[in-house]
Parts: structure tokens; sequence; C-alpha cells
């Protein structure tokens, strides 16, 4: 049996029960450690087991796939997932491998950033498509993100930003001379994303000279001077360790979040959209000085900003 095992957000205590058994019997386990990470890493997790763990980086898992499916037809073997195994595409993508191999396979569920955001106070159903936020480099900026935002805020809904994480990547001069040299580990920041979507902010409303701005699917095109989905002022919530015992939830303009410090990664960032007044209530509880003086009614039973 092939087992996808979640280990849930916080720490390496948040397995579940069924996860620890199973690790205990498994005759290989490994560790994804590129779409996400727990707090503690390998070592911590390896203390908690009491056994070794292989570490299984991209090209592991998406590459190398074989690997992890050797003889997991005749003994049990695990892949171990901070958050839930089937957060993120990658996964699915063994599971199909498995099912080609003949190899059985079986999930173990744990917390997932996409329903922890509840913490928060925003509700879980006025949430449209997750976006992915990408660092930006000197020639590469993209702008497919926004589009998703401005999608969701159209529909009134909340957007889910999952930021960038960039664990044993190479520099593009390495890559490309085949050079087995990879870059310090990298998470972007709340302040990070914010500051992204603030430029963007701003070149959607004065126009590029020369160039209309890049756009993401399904947006429609616009001249100089046209209106964002978003503005400075948008209410947005920072999240930062969600599960930990030092979980940080601010909630503030996206201008206020572009200065503000959440920590040590890693971090998400929500866009609001309309929000009940429950749902206002309890950012309250998380809101720096004059978050939301800008909400206005939308209509007789919620607000936008």
């Amino acid at each position: 049996m092939l087992y996808l095992i979640g280990l849930g957000l916080g720490d390496v205590k948040d397995i579940t029960v069924k996860g620890v058994e199973v690790i205990r019997r498994c005759s290989r386990v490994y560790l994804e450690s590129y779409t996400s990470v727990l707090p503690g890493g390998l070592e911590a997790l390896e203390r908690f087991h009491g056994r070794p763990l292989i570490p299984a980086d991209r090209e592991t898992v998406e590459q190398h796939a074989d690997e992890i499916l050797r003889g997991a037809d005749t003994a049990d073997v695990a892949l171990l997932v901070a958050g839930d195994p089937l957060g993120a595409t990658t996964h699915g993508d063994l599971v199909l491998r498995a099912a080609r191999a003949g190899v059985p396979h079986r999930v173990l569920h744990n917390a997932s950033i996409l329903t922890a955001v509840g913490c928060c106070g925003l509700q879980l159903y006025a949430f449209g498509e997750t976006a992915s936020v990408p660092f930006w480099t000197d020639g590469w900026r993209p702008e497919s993100f926004y589009g998703r935002i401005a999608r969701n805020r159209a529909a009134g809904l909340h957007t889910l930003c999952l930021l960038d994480i960039q664990v044993k990547e190479q520099s593009a001069e390495d890559m490309m001379a085949a050079r087995k040299v990879f870059q310090p580990p990298r998470f972007m920041s709340v302040a990070q994303a914010a500051q992204q979507l603030l430029e963007i902010v701003a070149s959607r409303r004065v126009g590029k000279k020369g160039k209309e701005p890049m756009r993401g699917k399904g947006e429609e095109p616009g001249g100089e001077g046209e209106e964002p989905a978003l503005t400075e002022d948008t209410v947005c919530v920072g999240l930062a360790r969600v599960g930990a015992d030092d979980q940080r939830v601010v909630t503030a303009t996206l201008k206020q979040l572009a200065s503000c410090d959440l920590g040590a990664p890693l971090h998400s960032l929500i866009v609001t959209g309309r929000l009940h007044p429950l749902e206002v209530d309890m950012l309250r509880l998380s809101a720096v000085p004059d978050a939301l003086i800008g909400l206005r009614m939308a209509d007789s039973s919620t607000y936008t900003s």
C-alpha cells in the first residue's frame, strides 16, 4: 500500500493517531519537502517518530516517482506531506501513477491552510478561487494571480493567496550549465506579496507607457487609467504560521500589510470580497488601527472595501 499522510500545520504532534500507526509499520517513509514545510523539518520528525525519513524534493516526487512506488505492491510505503496530502496537484499525479502501476493507495487527511484559513473569521463558503503568488525577478513579473483576485472580487468572494516557497531551487545560470547548485530556501512574506499587489494596482490605474499591463486569464482589456479590482485601502488579512502556538492573524488594508512584519514563515494573504456583518465583527478582533475605516455598505446586508 502507498500511504499519503497529512502532517497538519502546527508541529510534529499534529499528525493523526492513525498516521503514527501507519508510519511505524512502513518499510520506507518519504518526507515531501517542496510544496510546504512543517516547523522543525526532517530532524524534528525523525526524533518524534524514532526512525529515519527519506527527503523527497520536487525532482524525486515528479520525475522519480517510480522510486517511491518501488515495492509498494508488496509492502507499505508512505509519503508524508505538510498540511493535507491532496492540497497540491503533484500528489494527485502520484496517485495516478500508483494506480497505473497496480499499487493500491490510501490517503490520511489532516488540516490544510485551505480550511484552517477560517481562523481569521471569514466564512469558508465565501471564498472563491485560490491564487498562488510567485516571487518576481528582474525579468519575470507574472500578474496572473491578480486575474483570479479580480474575478473573485467581482463575484463578492474572498481570495486566499498562497505565497511562494522556493526550496532547493536553481538559478537560471546553474540550470543552463547543468550544475547541481541550489539557492538558499526562500519563503515569501505577506509584506512582499502585498507590495507586489500594490505595484499591479498602480500599473492598472495609470497604465504603462507604450504597452498594456499584463493581464490574468479572463480579465477584460482596458487602457490607461482603468479602475483596478482592488485598491490600497482594500481590507486584507495576513496570516503566519497558522496552527502553530505563535500563529499571527492581522487584518489591515493592503497598503498597511506591505509594511507589516509577521515574523517567520509560512505566510498567506487574503484579499476580502463582500463581508457579512458577522465577518466584520470577527475581523475587528485582529484589525490594526484604521484598517476597517474605509468599509462601505455594498447592499443592505454586506460591506465592501
